[in-house]
């Protein structure tokens, strides 16, 4: 009897094969008595397929595979027996017209360590899961947008090596374990985001040019590894997210590219199916098995590896069937416009199945358009996300940083603009690793001005982004003012720590998540306008800008301040919503940030005079790029 039955033929020609990955690929199995391995491979287009690896020596026709079904799917099978795991093989594919490729297993759990490009038998499912209270708890939240999220994002290979090995010196999964999950708990963030897991060939795309859809990435050890290290991460209360690239593909030989000797994975028309700027394949949305290949690669990351979230890569690529590309090197959908009609169907698809499937989960979008309800829901015409990377945000904080203090006046407006729209989608504030490469500089240098002003801008930038409403995501090295752009080929500048001026923005970074944690004020009512309130919205001229954020219940309110530029006002006045006391949790001045340390009041009293369109205040001596905030 087939492994590979006639009902998951039917299941993966409906795109509903939603344990695809249990099926297809390399799989230790047990045949009338013997141990081996059965493998399976979709290649329709194929004339004949071998499989080679190291239990055969590589022999060209030691292993024919069979197919199944020739007429309809095409789906290829042998089961070898004495194959143990670790055996590294590929498919040796003979095309209609003669030509010998050999490819990689798409359904591979895991693979030869690079420029090696052979998959590796692999077993997924004997790992000892002991997160069963992390999964039950996550399960069991009934509303995830009042939870707190401050996601730290990580490229394993570059966040901390050993130094003078003649390897790169990578962390291994475990090793990463060990060093990061104290780190990040230390410093106050919920989660993690991983770059570059799903195994890929060239270590110049970060992660981005995807081989391995099914595949921990063999840089930092076995699948086992990466399970204990999401493991790990879920006992210390730590959730982890990946990044999923379901955008493109990478020309590579042995991967997707022209897999069976025709497009299979890849839209045929090369006006649809390649990305001009980027040199990818870009999937063929309307093919149920490629669908499923998609689908089941994400059900796998959530569902065997226990993964909290999955941050969809390039989705406004996806989206729009002109992106990136110029007049004649696109094709209109059936109205004639720019919309991919079966990208948009595959997000209703892949989302609504996932966190159906998996309750807690959240699927993330890159999304960088005005593209309409990416996280509403899809009886509403939504694509059902769960949350969409404020890019919009992010460019105008940025670009207002970026400003000499006296042209910030100019533009206060780059500040409060998304407020305007912050009700429309679930948002996650995101200084992510794309804006310090490719010349962008550090966040630090960023910054105008020379020496600590330079650090004292980057403070009150932190302070807002993380009063701002939203979740927050900031990338590996931000959160000490890293001087230099970030490099996939070095760890960080660990060595800046030494400095106070680092170690004064480390400790401020930490002190304002641990506030945010501990404040659901800062979290709770996220998206909606009862959680956010400014005082004053357009004191432009002094570059100030304050508002309180709100929680559920009404209590421990927080009154955020901020100076953009370096004028002191020491007879600053900010008018506040009641007459009571409020009591000064975090101040930039203070000595451990760097500050002057002039004596502050810890509670400020507020009178009756009228300020800020508010019937009572309180004065406040604001320093330059002064931050604080109050809770009340």
């Amino acid at each position: 009897m087939a492994n590979f039955t006639e009902l998951d033929r039917y299941l993966f020609g409906q795109a509903t094969h939603y344990d695809i990955y249990r099926k297809l690929g390399a799989h230790l199995t047990t045949q009338k008595g013997k141990k081996g391995v059965c493998f399976d491979l979709w290649a329709p287009n194929a004339r004949k397929v071998w499989v080679i690896g190291s239990f055969n020596d590589w022999n060209e026709t030691a292993d024919e595979m069979k197919c199944l079904e020739p007429e309809t799917m095409g789906i290829f099978e042998l089961f070898v027996p004495g194959v143990r795991e670790g055996a590294l093989y590929k498919y040796l594919i003979e095309t209609k017209d003669g030509k010998r490729l050999y490819k990689a297993d798409p359904y591979a759990h895991y693979a030869e360590l690079r420029p090696g490009t052979a998959s590796a038998v692999a077993d997924i499912g004997h790992f000892k899961w002991t997160d069963a209270k992390w999964m039950s708890a996550r399960a069991q939240i009934k509303d995830m947008y009042g939870q707190p999220m401050a996601i730290y994002e990580v490229h394993p290979g570059s966040w901390m090596r050993h130094p003078n090995r003649e390897d790169e010196g990578f962390y291994t999964y475990r090793e990463l374990a060990a060093a990061l999950i104290p780190y990040v708990t230390d410093m106050g963030y919920t989660h993690v985001e991983l770059m570059g897991i799903s195994e890929y060939p060239f270590d110049g795309s970060w992660g981005y040019q995807v081989t391995g859809y099914y595949a921990p990435t063999s840089r930092y050890g076995t699948p086992e590894d990466f399970a204990y290290f999401v493991n790990e991460c879920h006992k210390h209360k730590i959730g982890v997210i990946l990044d999923w690239v379901p955008a493109h593909f990478p020309r590579d030989a042995h991967g997707l590219a022209e897999f069976d000797g025709t497009c299979l994975y890849e839209y045929a028309d090369p006006r649809k199916g390649e990305h001009p700027d980027w040199g990818t394949k870009i999937f063929d949305y309307g093919k149920n098995e490629v669908k499923n290949f998609l689908i089941g690669s994400a059900l796998m990351w959530v569902e065997n590896y226990h993964i909290d979230g999955l941050r969809v890569d390039a989705v406004a690529s996806m989206l729009y069937l002109d992106y990136g590309k110029q007049d004649g090197q696109w094709v209109a959908n059936k109205y004639g416009d720019n919309k991919n009609l079966e990208a948009i169907e595959f997000f209703k698809h892949i989302n609504t199945l996932i966190l159906g499937r998996n309750p807690g989960a959240m699927m993330i979008a890159e999304e960088s358009t005005a593209w309409p309800k990416v996280t509403g829901p899809v009886e509403d015409n939504g694509l059902n996300f769960s949350y969409k990377w404020n890019m919009g945000w992010m460019h105008d904080f940025l670009d207002y940083m970026k400003l000499d203090p006296y042209f910030r006046k100019d533009n206060h407006n780059r500040m409060t603009f998304a407020m305007s729209y912050n009700e429309s989608e679930k948002y996650i504030l995101v200084l992510s690793h794309d804006e310090v490469v490719h010349l962008k500089c550090s966040m630090i240098n960023k910054m105008p001005g020379l020496g600590i002003d330079k650090f004292r801008n980057l403070m009150v930038g932190y302070a807002f982004m993380m009063g701002h409403p939203g979740k927050k995501l900031l990338f590996m090295g931000q959160e000490f003012a890293q001087l230099q752009e970030w490099s996939e080929e070095r760890e960080l500048d660990w060595f800046l720590l030494e400095n106070p001026d680092h170690k004064h923005i480390q400790d401020w970074m930490k002190e304002l998540l641990h506030i945010y944690q501990k404040n659901p004020a800062m979290y709770e009512l996220d998206s909606k306008w009862e959680g956010f309130e400014w005082i004053n919205a357009n004191d432009n001229e002094r570059s100030i800008f304050s508002f309180v954020r709100k929680s559920a219940d009404g209590k421990n309110n927080l009154l955020f301040i901020c100076n953009f530029t370096p004028m002191e006002r020491p007879d600053y006045r900010v008018g506040v919503p009641k007459r009571k006391s409020y009591k000064l949790i975090l101040d930039s001045d203070d000595p451990k940030f760097g500050g002057d340390g002039r004596e502050r009041l810890k509670s400020y009293r507020a009178i009756k005079s009228e300020c800020d369109g508010k019937d009572f205040s309180f004065a406040f001596p604001l320093s330059p790029y002064g931050a604080a905030v109050f809770r009340f």
